[in-house]
């Protein structure tokens, strides 16, 4: 395996297409003869990252640029190849293959259920857990300085390689083989994943919803308090133009509220749109 690299000594670059030759083993790419390398990488043992993967590549280059970090242009050559656009596809993909499953998990949500329902699933710091658990960080192609400073647990580094390596994949394998990696990465997610868990604020979104159809504000209305002292349960109603949408209970009448709102926003998700 060769590579080229530039060398630098008393701040001047030397020999500026050296080629190097490169011996790679389980751990780490063993430079012969070169100690000041502007760029320096450690690579584990690609078999077993694909065996993590689920996925044996056919073209291993493909694996390798998605774990080469844009690091590594900057500190040798800026034409040499990261993983920006594997990256790139990588997030197409993945969007595709969630918003099918989001569609078909939740017949009823609307569409801004399911919008906020896949953002919860690809925003930077679930990415970057995705990548953390197949331990990608440990595989990452970097440059020396961003090596030094933490680069390979980097939350950014992760989520962004995970998406690249979803795109090299799609490259590979082709889109069933991108599908089934993303449905076994996100088993767990849509395992706890519910409709009414991206209301995490229901009163709001309630508000926000009606009014889109008017500008009246909805309103709720205490209905009852049953139970002991110690396990008092409240009952509201929420009630918007005149009309009651919906009743929730609560142990409190801030969660009775919520609830109403919770249940009327799964009521209005399973209407259909306002005729404009």
């Amino acid at each position: 395996m060769q590579t080229l690299f530039r060398q630098r000594k008393n701040n001047r670059w030397l020999k500026p297409n050296h080629v190097v030759s490169i011996r790679v083993t389980r751990c780490k790419l063993h430079l012969a003869g070169f100690s000041n390398l502007q760029l320096t990488a450690t690579v584990s043992d690609f078999a077993e990252l694909q065996a993590r993967l689920g996925h044996p590549f056919r073209d291993e280059s493909l694996l390798r640029l998605a774990l080469t970090h844009p690091s590594v242009a900057h500190a040798a050559n800026p034409a040499t190849a990261q993983n920006q656009r594997l990256e790139f596809l990588g997030d197409s993909v993945l969007g595709m293959v969630l918003s099918r499953e989001l569609f078909e998990k939740f017949p009823a949500a609307d569409e801004g259920v399911l919008t906020k329902s896949r953002a919860k699933l690809v925003n930077a710091v679930s990415l970057a857990e995705h990548g953390r658990e197949l331990g990608l960080g440990a595989h990452l192609i970097l440059s020396r300085g961003e090596e030094n400073t933490g680069g390979r647990q980097r939350l950014s580094a992760l989520a962004d390689a995970f998406e690249a390596l979803l795109g090299a994949i799609f490259l590979d394998g082709g889109f069933e083989a991108a599908q089934a990696f993303v449905r076994r990465e996100f088993a767990a997610d849509f395992s706890t994943l519910t409709e009414s868990a991206d209301f995490q604020n229901p009163k709001g979104e309630l508000q926000e919803r009606l009014q889109s159809r008017s500008p009246l504000a909805p309103e709720y209305e205490f209905i009852s308090a049953t139970g002991p002292d110690h396990e008092r349960v409240f009952e509201c109603a929420v009630r918007h133009d005149g009309a009651e949408l919906a009743r929730g209970t609560g142990k409190s009448k801030k969660a009775a509220e919520s609830a109403a709102a919770r249940a009327a926003l799964k009521k209005l998700g399973a209407e259909k749109p306002l005729a404009p």
